[in-house]
């Protein structure tokens, strides 16, 4: 059980690009992470963590990626890999179903929508940190996808700027265990306050609340 305490009025929970193309079946990245997210049971993990935030009254940030559309990443001086197949595959296109949330996460009343993040850090030329500041939190709990690069560069980018970074290591995933373990057992130990289960979390959050 953590020791930290998650006061709901100073707490936000990240969530990172909860779309269709990364989360259900038929998605173009849903292929390459399904081992992974079946073994760690994301989706239950991501829907628990959700509803424990939701019911500690905590604010749900939404932290989506750019969605494809015509016209992006032409004429770049230097676009990374990662952008270079978005622009192939089209990854999360706008106005089409893998660009869409996932049924399962679609935001509600009172959500905040983060601009979205044109490379990995929900942070870089977005407004979240201002967001964040506007409600008054301090502490984050990241979840969503991929935990090796939005996941972490966000969450190392949180440090950064001084918030009390937690990350939840079952509702997150990657395109092979050896990123699962570098995101959680290499890399994340370096930045992250918390390293915890969606469980663990859950329990966070109640006990918090009840304090």
């Amino acid at each position: 059980m953590p020791n930290t305490v998650y006061p709901a009025e100073r707490t936000g929970l990240l969530l990172v690009d909860p779309y269709n193309d990364f989360l259900s079946e038929g998605g173009k990245i849903f292929p390459m992470i399904q081992e992974i997210a079946t073994e760690v049971g994301l989706l239950d993990n991501l829907r628990a963590t959700v509803a424990a935030a939701r019911k500690a009254n905590i604010q749900v940030f939404y932290v989506p990626h750019r969605r494809w559309e015509p016209g992006d990443y032409d004429n770049w001086d230097h676009p990374n890999p990662t952008q270079r197949l978005v622009q192939q595959r089209h990854t999360f296109e706008k106005g089409e179903w893998g660009g869409e949330w996932h049924p399962d996460f679609v935001p509600q009343a009172g959500d905040i929508m983060i601009k979205e993040h044109w490379a990995q850090s929900g942070f870089a030329n977005t407004d979240l940190d201002f967001q964040l500041k506007q409600q008054g939190v301090t502490h984050v709990i990241i979840i969503g996808l991929l935990a090796n690069t939005c996941i972490e560069s966000t969450s190392r980018f949180a440090m950064e700027l001084g918030y009390h970074v937690t990350l939840v290591r079952d509702a997150t995933a990657a395109f092979s265990k050896e990123m699962m373990h570098a995101a959680h057992e290499l890399n994340g130990p370096t930045f992250a306050h918390e390293i915890l289960t969606a469980a663990e979390v859950g329990m966070a959050l109640n006990s918090s609340a009840g304090a």
